[in-house]
């Protein structure tokens, strides 16, 4: 998949994998804020800001929905890359097999490390998704998911079309106790599944992410959300890991004790979230296949499967 070294393409994998062959996520690097009241060096204007994202990753997928539940869609530009490695990375290239993908109409980029280095001319790691790109200087603000939505929730009000507020201060007690224990043991815990190493790395990942499944199965069966009756951000990035799990992470990840669709709570709760307004539009299944079964790390022959399991609205 590559990465950057000071500033410059290569082929190189960042080292991503524990002494017990356990699979570590690399920290993400850049990381300042928008703020409302312009505190920072990005004030809160519409459009100033852009996202390159793609629609199969479950990290970029956070912010393009918090895009269009707060309703920034024109306070906020996007491009969509393809959903599967080409020579240089992330590309942004019109495909006939990938016909929700664009191209960068805002820098003109054809590869998403063109931004990293542009923003860096010596950066060194690797190339992710989502990015929050900065017109006015040319800069990344931002390319961590969790805080990109964070900003997008709160420094927009009164410029975004919806001031809903996902993150309300009596419950962030709460969302963070569920946003911490989600992303441990389901977020991340698939990739660990995924990418390990050793039957021990493995086994361990594989009894975290079950032991959380039928721990969220059953809080889901007294209340409709994760924290109560309303929506916030905790069920938001849980969604993205489980609009993937049948299509992708029940078999190329081996994440096979059950599916999704088997889960009578969490099914529901899936379903329930893909039918608010506009969030059915952010679910590219079809495109999760071809991204995950591209991982040569993965499915070394590369074959992609015609089929695509999963009916979000039946």
């Amino acid at each position: 998949m590559g990465m950057l070294l000071d500033g410059r393409w290569t082929e190189e994998v960042p080292p991503e994998t524990g002494a017990g062959g356990e699979f570590r996520r690399i920290a993400s690097s850049f990381r300042d804020r928008i703020t409302a009241d312009g505190s920072s060096a990005y004030p809160a204007e519409p459009g100033r800001y852009h996202l390159y994202v793609g629609y199969h990753c479950p990290w970029a997928h956070r912010t393009i929905m918090f895009r269009v539940l707060k309703d920034l869609e024109d306070v906020i530009t996007i491009s969509y890359c393809l959903p599967y490695f080409r020579e240089n990375g992330w590309t942004y290239e019109l495909r006939p097999e990938a016909p929700d993908c664009t191209l960068d109409q805002i820098n003109g980029f054809h590869y998403l490390h063109q931004a990293y280095s542009r923003a860096d001319p010596h950066y060194t790691g690797k190339v992710t998704i989502p990015v929050l790109w900065d017109k006015a200087t040319n800069k990344i603000v931002n390319n961590e998911s969790s805080e990109i939505i964070r900003m997008f929730n709160g420094a927009f009000v009164g410029i975004a079309g919806n001031d809903k507020d996902f993150y309300p201060e009596p419950l962030r007690a709460q969302i963070d106790e569920v946003n911490d224990y989600v992303y441990a043991n389901v977020n991340n815990g698939v990739y660990r599944c995924g990418f390990a190493k050793s039957q021990a790395a493995y086994d361990e990942a594989y009894d975290a992410l079950f032991a959380a499944f039928d721990t969220l199965e059953e809080r889901l069966s007294g209340q409709r959300y994760l924290v109560g009756d309303t929506q916030t951000e905790a069920d938001w990035r849980l969604f993205p890991t489980l609009v993937r799990f049948d299509v992708a992470y029940f078999s190329i990840f081996k994440c096979n004790r059950q599916r999704l669709s088997s889960f009578k709570n969490l099914w529901r709760f899936t379903r329930d979230l893909y039918a608010t307004p506009k969030i059915a539009a952010t679910v590219k299944p079809r495109l999760y296949v071809q991204n995950y079964y591209s991982l040569e790390r993965v499915n070394p022959s590369g074959i992609i499967p015609k089929g695509t399991p999963v009916d979000f609205a039946a």
